[in-house]
């Protein structure tokens, strides 16, 4: 089945979410990692198990906790309507707001991992050389750590592909707004459109198989 413009319309959207979620997710969780992986503080352990959260906790409570947080009379979305007029509510700024949520904890997990795997003694040596402390992460920890930190933002790009709770409770169901592409296959099934819900499913199928290989090939690199 060939798929019309309005019917890539939510393929089109998903993509664009899933990319911008993916960037947030992968400055917030790099430098969150750097910092569980690198220091000690009192609490570290109860940051850490609030941080990966959005793992465990179901969807549609997590965007609860987002429409808390984020609605128009939320702790924060209600400071931005006031003062700047900007609701991300039921907009495509919320889908990558609660694609941003729910693939976060990738990135940070794959992150803090990547960096208690480099070698402390590599950046003490470059402190000796004179290096201050932005220049070791730079020059040695990250480096060191990219290939884990690409692979949680690989899968953390499926994940915002394919989050559908979450998103329905942030920026609803709207065609041609907010629609993704999970939400689009559910319509097609309910509306008895097979044939989209087939070319809809393949497609997200094979960007998310084509995401599990090439980290794996990462991974698999690393432990090398």
């Amino acid at each position: 089945m060939s798929l019309s413009p309005s019917d890539l319309a939510p393929l089109l959207l998903t993509l664009r979410v899933a990319g911008v979620a993916t960037l947030f997710s992968l400055l917030i969780g790099t430098g969150l990692g750097f910092l569980t992986a690198r220091s000690r503080f009192p609490g570290r352990d109860v940051l850490d198990g609030i941080l990966a959260l959005p793992l465990v906790m179901p969807p549609t409570v997590l965007g609860y906790y987002l429409i808390v947080l984020w609605g128009r009379n939320g702790w924060f979305g209600g400071w931005l309507h006031e003062h700047f007029g900007i609701s991300l509510m039921f907009t495509w700024e919320g889908a990558v707001l609660a694609a941003t949520a729910v693939s976060f904890p990738l990135v940070y997990k794959s992150a803090r991992a990547a960096f208690e795997g480099v070698d402390g003694n590599l950046e003490k040596a470059a402190r000796t050389l004179g290096d201050r402390e932005i220049a070791v992460f730079i020059r040695v920890s990250l480096p060191l750590a990219s290939r884990g930190i690409f692979a949680g933002a690989m899968l953390a790009f499926a994940r915002a592909m394919g989050d559908f709770g979450t998103t329905l409770m942030v920026a609803g169901n709207i065609p041609g707004r907010t629609q993704t592409a999970a939400l689009a296959v559910f319509d097609a099934v309910q509306a008895g459109k097979d044939g989209l819900a087939n070319a809809l499913v393949l497609v997200m199928s094979a960007v998310c198989v084509a995401v599990l290989v090439t980290t794996g090939r990462l991974t698999e690199r690393r432990r090398t």
